[in-house]
């Protein structure tokens, strides 16, 4: 008998703790993200008050095979991210970036 209950406590502890461990860290990064979500929300977004493709001068033709042109609401910068996430580099480099304001 003392030798089933060690097997089922050796099972139990082989499987049990690290099943305890991953619902811990789940539970843990659900409530950061949700944290990160709320903290996301309370930034307003600040864009620039004229348009890339004011500040750039870009011709008629130029702005309509433009993809941040289409898109208002979203400053350009964002609208050629990288499939990564990244920025390019010409958009780092760009004087409408630059001068764009600072999310608080």
């Amino acid at each position: 008998m003392n030798t089933v209950l060690t097997i089922l406590l050796g099972v139990l502890l082989r499987i049990g703790i690290p099943v305890m461990a991953t619902a811990l860290i789940f539970f843990l990064l659900r409530r950061l993200d949700k944290r990160w979500k709320k903290e996301a929300e309370a930034i307003p977004v600040i864009i620039s008050q004229r348009p890339c493709w004011e500040m750039k001068g870009c011709s008629e033709e130029k702005r309509q095979n433009c993809p941040a042109f289409s898109q208002t609401g979203v400053p350009c910068w964002q609208v050629f991210r990288t499939k990564n996430g990244l920025l390019k580099e010409e958009c780092l480099e760009c004087d409408v970036f630059r001068q764009a304001p600072i999310p608080a």
